[in-house]
């Protein structure tokens, strides 16, 4: 689990419930289920209206990342690297077939191309179009929490124009004013809360999981490229060296 995570959301919302301890006011009038509702049911609609289905399924999925993060591929990485070097070097291209069973498809790719005798330059291309719709759609995926932390502000205002509007309604019982007041209040926090505290925090966390696992592809690409060149087993050492080195 990433602690940092945790710690920061959870730093998050201390320092909301505690301010507003100490300003005088009381947890359970944060507690609004119809606000909630207004704000997440409202915010998640319109991003599934933006979105496609399977990018939006992708977006929540990829949720969990923020707190389980992918494992670091570097280190057995580096080191089936360096077997492939050196299995190519030794006993030629054709001898890599033995490693196409990867449970990575881009690595099952990027054998394949390189034991089926591509030349170097096109396994590059064919590589680096490959890295590139793998890219886009994560980034597409990664921005559902972006356009979540647009959208939820502006559907707070929604929601403390909807309790305003209940509060005009039962101007003449007093009784029922508390709760339309409240709605309206809190529905703003939620959505400006949401987006700044939690939204806008994920997408940004999940970019950098993605940008971090395309730099690892890249560097892959410069390796099948060198492995399929023929060049000698120092150059693609060179690249696990750089792999290593953007832990």
């Amino acid at each position: 689990m990433d602690f940092a995570s945790l710690i920061g959301l959870a730093l998050a919302v201390a320092g909301l419930v505690v301010g507003h301890t100490l300003d005088g006011g009381r947890f359970a009038s944060l507690v609004q289920p119809a606000a909630f509702a207004i704000v997440v049911v409202g915010t998640f609609g319109a991003v599934l209206l933006q979105s496609e289905a399977r990018t939006f399924a992708r977006g929540m999925h990829m949720l969990r990342w923020v707190f389980f993060p992918p494992k670091s591929r570097r280190q057995p990485l580096s080191r089936e690297i360096a077997l492939w070097s050196h299995t190519a070097r030794r006993d030629g291209l054709l001898a890599l077939e033995q490693y196409m069973g990867a449970k990575d498809l881009f690595i099952q790719k990027g054998l394949r191309l390189i034991v089926d005798g591509i030349a170097p330059e096109k396994i590059r291309n064919l590589l680096e179009t490959e890295v590139t719709a793998i890219e886009f759609a994560e980034r597409q995926a990664a921005r559902v929490w972006e356009a979540a932390a647009g959208y939820s502000p502006t559907i707070g205002i929604v929601g403390a124009v909807l309790g305003l509007i209940h509060v005009m309604e039962n101007l003449s019982d007093p009784a029922r004013l508390g709760s339309g007041i409240a709605v309206a209040f809190v529905s703003t926090v939620y959505g400006v809360g949401l987006a700044n505290l939690f939204f806008l925090p994920v997408g940004n966390k999940l970019k950098a999981i993605v940008s971090d696992q395309v730099a690892q592809y890249e560097i892959l690409i410069d390796v099948f490229h060198d492995i399929a060149s023929g060049n000698h087993t120092r150059v693609v050492e060179e690249r696990v060296a750089s792999l290593l080195a953007k832990r």
